[in-house]
Parts: structure tokens; C-alpha cells; sequence
């Protein structure tokens, strides 16, 4: 991939930095957090060290996917920025869906085709001195999904096999694209210009649910989508109650 092609191609203006292989491109951007002055997106080629929600490791290899992760500044602060995971997951579903990819989303941060994990979103934050936080969006996608690959991850997971023969520098563009505004418009309008989106695009919307703590069930109901903070409904025999993101796991009852 060519980080001078992907700008051109890109109408965000947003630097964009290329590398054959590092750990994780969160971690490389979080330590320069406190130097940056405008985003940037760092793409790898390969990650080593790739991670995902709750500390669990993103498995990967060379070719197969795309990892990457894109720094962006709240003027705000940390207020306001509830929702942001939901805002991405609906910024990239839908560019997927502009290039033919029918793919849905899973509360909190996945996003799911066919059923399967196709793409994983992390979200960190770190304050600057001036108050203002800098948020490093990692994501990464599945294009192709190799035998070996799945067995390691313990799961059946997704891939886009068409979108692998793509040019990746165009793929890459139109994603950060895509995200470029999404952030803009979540800086001005918060969780609340998303949620609509996020619901219409939910996959297991009013489906029966577990929600799993720890590996005990805290809650079952039936999935109702999720508020304008985006804290996910679940209609329960007791009610309905709201669940706010943290170590939990949910899955389907049915």
C-alpha cells in the first residue's frame, strides 16, 4: 500500500502513514498522542500484536486483512463522546455496503456478515494538556479468512473475498473517507445522528439475547437496539433495561 496514493484518492486531508509490520497500530499512535497536531491514519500491512475490546488479541497475517488506526482530535474533551464505538461500526458498515458488502452490526463494536465477525473497532482515548482528547480509532477487516487463520481464532469468522482482489489503496481511501466524516459529525452532533443508522443495521434486532458477565448471564430478553447514548435495550421479563458497554459478552438465546 502506498500512503501518498491513499491521500491523493482520499478527500479528507488527513496524513497517512504506511508500514510493512508493527505491533499495533493503537499503541504506536497513543504513544505519539501527545505530539500530534492534526490526524492521522497509520496503516500496517501486518500486525503483530493487533488488539481488540477488553484487552483480547485481533489475529492477522500479512495480506489477508486490513489493520489500521486513525487519530482524531475532540476539542471536547472526553464529554460527549458516548457512542463513539457505535458511530464508527455505522461509518464503516455503510461504506462496506457502498461497495456491495451486505454486512450488519453487533452491539457494541463488531460487525458482522452472514453472521460472522468481518471487522473489529477499537476505540482509546488519551487527554491532551490542553484538555482536548485525542482518540485513536483502530480497526481491523477481514478479506480473506485462510483455514489455518480460523483455527487459531477459535471461530468461524467472515471475509470479503471480493474486496481482497480490490485495489487496497482505493478500498483504504473510501474508508477513511468514510470515517473521516462520520467523526466530523459525531464532533457536532454526538451519538444522536447515529442511532437511527446504527439500529436499521443491528443484526439480531428483537432477536432473544444473553448478556453474558464474566461468563454468568446478567440479563436475557429480546434485543430492542440502542439509545441515543448508545447503551443497548433489552426488553426483559422485568422490563425493559438499559445496558451500558463494559467486559460483557452478548450472544444469541436462539
Amino acid at each position: 500500500m502506498n500512503a501518498d496514493r491513499i491521500m491523493a484518492l482520499s478527500r479528507a486531508g488527513v496524513a497517512v502513514e504506511v508500514v510493512a509490520e508493527t505491533g499495533s497500530t493503537n499503541a504506536d499512535l497513543l504513544a505519539r498522542a501527545p505530539r500530534l497536531t492534526a490526524p492521522v491514519l497509520l496503516v500496517a500491512e501486518h500486525q503483530t500484536a493487533g488488539r481488540g475490546r477488553a484487552g483480547r488479541s485481533w489475529l492477522s497475517e500479512p495480506g489477508h486483512s486490513l489493520t489500521f488506526s486513525l487519530a482524531w482530535r475532540f476539542a471536547g474533551g472526553l464529554r460527549g463522546l458516548a457512542g463513539l464505538p457505535l458511530a464508527i461500526g455505522v461509518a464503516l458498515a455503510e461504506t462496506l455496503g457502498q461497495l456491495g458488502q451486505s454486512v450488519q452490526l453487533k452491539w457494541p463494536n463488531d460487525v458482522l456478515k452472514d453472521g460472522d465477525k468481518l471487522a473489529g473497532i477499537l476505540v482509546e482515548t488519551q487527554v491532551a494538556a490542553d484538555g482536548a482528547a485525542w482518540t485513536i480509532v483502530g480497526i481491523g477487516v477481514n478479506l480473506v479468512m485462510p483455514d489455518a487463520l480460523e483455527d487459531r481464532i477459535g471461530r468461524s469468522a467472515a471475509a470479503m473475498p471480493w474486496l481482497a482482489r480490490m485495489d487496497r489503496d482505493e478500498l483504504m481511501a473510501m474508508l477513511l473517507d468514510g470515517l473521516a466524516e462520520a467523526l466530523a459529525l459525531f464532533a457536532h452532533a454526538g451519538f444522536a445522528a447515529f442511532v437511527a443508522r446504527w439500529n436499521t443495521l443491528h443484526a439480531w434486532q428483537g432477536r432473544p439475547v444473553v448478556l453474558l458477565d464474566r461468563g454468568e448471564v446478567r440479563h436475557e430478553g429480546l434485543a430492542a437496539g440502542v439509545d441515543d447514548t448508545g447503551r443497548l435495550l433489552l426488553d426483559t421479563a422485568a422490563g425493559r433495561v438499559t445496558i451500558v458497554a463494559g467486559d460483557v459478552s452478548l450472544r444469541t438465546k436462539d
